[in-house]
């Protein structure tokens, strides 16, 4: 089988290509313009396997994808490039408009006309599957709700609306069109490879460097975190065993506050680092309390019993187990990050509304 990865240089998609390289015989297409968020480093324990090909390519692109799609002939789609960063979307919401609407619907369109004139044979089998966020749901009201593929949207941020409208767009082309399309929305990833503007990343470099750990708010905002390549898994499952036109969820079962979560990375690294960055006490001791992001929804908690019933996947990692192991890889993969801090991010605060 051959599947295109949009965004596939990005913190997830590099974790399903290497998921799919490493225990499939399937070959992967990497679509990634290899933004500021996008690193093939990220993919350099695979990229010389004959079965994986990158292609540097906007989204927006829409003569390049077309050229991309007559080249390679893709059975699957998997949609993972977007605008993802909520506070960037805050301070300059245009690209998120352009890349997670314009850029999908220029995907669905090229699908489209690929897929009408494909064999009857090889249109059976090609699936679009869009992958989104749990924050197109807003946020929950009371402490034992949760998100379903049934739950309303009601999207808070600028990024959250541009993914609610994509998921409308892919929707739309499998009623309108039949494009047989597939969508899945997750809950917050962490892990290796993390681009270091996310909560967890941020908050172990800026302890290791002893700069403070801004929190938003009181940080009781509750996220499920769920492991990326427990996530990975997750989308070649449902991209190749789903059924066509059905959601499916994808959380961790690991519901924390921001909060608690700093304070757990501050204990790991009590005990892996506990050698402090002069005039530090403990990593605690920098925690600091700051503005909270506008329209900042306070909780998000995934039911993802559906994606278990019917494609029987859960996920392996608890929190405890994959907090672990995010930690002790950044501890030993500093020249990977090393290399992203070099560019244009220099682990500052985004999203004031400025």
């Amino acid at each position: 089988m051959k599947i295109l990865v949009t965004g596939g240089a990005g913190f997830i998609g590099s974790a399903v290509i290497r998921h799919i390289i490493e225990n499939t015989s399937d070959k992967v297409v990497n679509l990634d313009k290899l933004t500021y968020a996008g690193n093939l480093e990220s993919l350099q324990s695979i990229s010389d396997n004959p079965r994986y090909v990158f292609e540097q390519v906007d989204i927006c692109n829409r003569e390049e994808l077309e050229r991309v799609f007559s080249k390679y002939k893709p059975n699957v789609v998997m949609h993972l490039a977007a605008e993802s960063h909520v506070d960037r979307s805050i301070d300059g919401p245009s690209e998120f408009i352009q890349t997670n609407i314009i850029g999908t619907y220029n995907l669905l369109e090229t699908s489209r006309q690929y897929w009408l004139n494909l064999t009857e044979e090889d249109r059976a089998i090609f699936r679009f599957h869009h992958i989104s966020t749990d924050e197109v749901y807003g946020d929950l009201d009371g402490p034992e709700d949760l998100f379903t593929e049934e739950t309303p949207y009601a999207p808070s941020s600028p990024y959250s609306a541009s993914k609610a409208s994509s998921d409308h767009l892919v929707r739309s082309w499998l009623r309108t069109y039949g494009l047989p399309t597939l969508v899945t929305n997750c809950s917050n990833n962490y892990g290796p490879y993390h681009f270091p503007e996310k909560l967890i990343p941020l908050m172990i470099l800026n302890a290791l460097e002893g700069k403070p750990l801004p929190i938003y708010g009181d940080g009781q905002q509750i996220r499920d975190w769920l492991y990326v390549e427990d996530h990975a898994r997750a989308l070649y499952l449902v991209a190749t065993k789903g059924k066509v036109g059905e959601t499916y969820n994808i959380g961790g079962h690991n519901e924390k506050a921001n909060i608690d979560v700093v304070k757990t990375l501050c204990q790991l690294l009590e005990e892996l680092v506990p050698s402090k960055p002069e005039g530090v006490s403990y990593y605690t001791d920098l925690i600091s309390y700051v503005k909270d992001r506008p329209g900042h929804d306070v909780r998000y908690a995934i039911d993802a019993s559906k994606i278990e019933r019917e494609l029987g996947w859960k996920p392996s990692e608890t929190f405890e187990s994959g907090i672990r192991k995010t930690v002790e890889w950044y501890l030993n993969n500093k020249d990977w990050w090393s290399r992203v801090l070099d560019g244009s991010y220099s682990l500052e605060r985004l999203g004031n509304g400025g």
